[in-house]
Formats: C-alpha cells, structure tokens, sequence
C-alpha cells in the first residue's frame, strides 16, 4: 500500500516536471520492492531529464539484467548513451 503510493507521488512529481523529487519518491519505493522494472525505468527517465547519464544507463542496465527484453530500459539506455557521449565530445573541445 505505501509501495502504491509513493509510485504514486513519483509519477505525479514527473508529471509537473519535478524530477528531483519524482527520483526520490522512486528510491523510497525501491527500498519496500527493488524487483519492479517500472521503477527503474521511471528513474531512469528522471535521471535523463537531469542529465545524470550514467545514472540512467545503470537503472536501465538493471533492468535489463531482470527483463532482457523491455524496450523502454532499451531506449532510455540508448538515450543516456546518446547524452555521455554528447558530453564527452563537449569535454574535448573544451
């Protein structure tokens, strides 16, 4: 029942653009159930619109540790892909 609710408050938190408080609300539900994707796969999208990059690439990789077949840990790992390596071509033209 908190598990519900603080998935809740993490879905409705991306919904207003608050993705600080939505990636915590996330990690409060992982402490009570670590095995739901949508977890991860919600954080990871959070982490994107931080551009914490390797953040999102690690929750994506778990997720697919668990479940080799789902396409948003898939796409949202290719997007932080994208975005590392975006920042590494910046790094080096500084």
């Amino acid at each position: 029942e908190e598990f519900k609710t603080l998935k809740n408050e993490g879905n409705d938190f991306v919904k207003k653009g608050k993705y600080e408080e939505a990636v915590n609300k996330y990690s409060e539900c992982m402490n009570l159930n670590d095995k739901e994707c949508t977890l991860y796969t919600n954080r990871a999208l959070c982490y994107l619109k931080l551009y914490k990059y390797e953040e999102a690439k690690q929750d994506c990789d778990h997720v697919l540790q668990i479940e080799d077949s789902n396409i948003k840990a898939f796409y949202r790992r290719a997007l932080a892909y994208k975005g590392l390596q975006v920042r590494q071509k910046n790094m080096a033209g500084i």
